[in-house]
């Protein structure tokens, strides 16, 4: 059996006690002061000070000088609203992606943004044959798949042409600017998107934008499959109605209104 160092269990003890001070700051409207904060999570004044100034140095706590208090920072607040969006997110499009599975037959995702990328978040298995690997908890390429295109297809042309300024530092494939930018045109009008073979040989994603209160895109509902079971009738006619109404009835839960 492997010991572990003292300096690895060191930074678990120091971990534990950060969780504990921001536990104990978040029950707090008022904030509370180095000597309470000390006393309760059994660490000497100099020992808690130096996690306090730590997390201070990151937005996660601050600390009112006039009243020589802590209390959580934005950035802690921040950090708790993108949780709470994400466990939001799957609670509310699981039974959605559900139904849709149920029409389909074929597997369904959630989709989010994820700094130049799109991870998905969650899926309902539609049990057929599909020749793509795993993708829930994956972040791929936003312009490899019809999720991640439809998530941008409002961005700016400079800001596409800085994401793939960025993609093409990591990646390979990048597309070119002008045929990305009309593609992304199409999908803008039609308000859905179709991509042929980027999440695998003979694979079509198909997807439509979920958004919040402010219009703003946060996600969108997918639905893969291979492309011949992927005919344009059954996706004009069956797929794609029923997607653009699951994403309508996604993003009522989120606020949005349509004008």
């Amino acid at each position: 059996m492997l010991k572990r160092s003292s300096a690895s269990m060191q930074t678990d003890k120091a971990a534990n006690k950060i969780l504990e001070l921001l536990e104990i700051l978040a029950e707090s409207n008022d904030g509370l002061g180095l000597h309470f904060l000390a006393g309760h999570i059994n660490l000497p004044r100099t020992s808690t000070a130096t996690l306090l100034n730590s997390l201070c140095k990151n937005g996660l706590v601050e600390f009112d000088e006039q009243l020589a208090v802590y209390r959580l920072g934005l950035c802690s607040v921040a950090l708790a609203q993108k949780m709470l969006m994400k466990t939001s997110v799957i609670n509310y499009a699981h039974p959605i992606l559900e139904e849709l599975v149920r029409r389909h037959g074929e597997s369904v995702y959630m989709a989010v943004p994820r700094d130049n990328d799109v991870l998905f978040l969650d899926m309902v298995d539609g049990g057929q044959p599909l020749k793509t690997a795993p993708l829930v908890g994956r972040q791929v390429p936003f312009f490899t798949n019809a999720a991640g295109k439809v998530i941008r297809a409002l961005d700016s042309r400079d800001l596409l042409k800085k994401l793939l300024r960025k993609c093409g530092r990591q990646k390979e494939g990048i597309p070119n600017l002008e045929q990305l930018d009309s593609e992304l045109e199409t999908i803008r009008s039609r308000g859905v998107a179709v991509d042929f073979g980027g999440l695998g040989e003979g694979v079509i994603s198909v997807a439509v934008a979920v958004r919040d209160y402010t219009g703003k895109v946060i996600g969108a509902i997918t639905l893969i499959g291979p492309s011949v079971r992927m005919l344009t009738d059954r996706l004009e006619k069956e797929i794609i109605p029923s997607l653009q109404e699951g994403a309508g009835i996604l993003s009522g839960k989120f606020g949005y209104a349509p004008a």
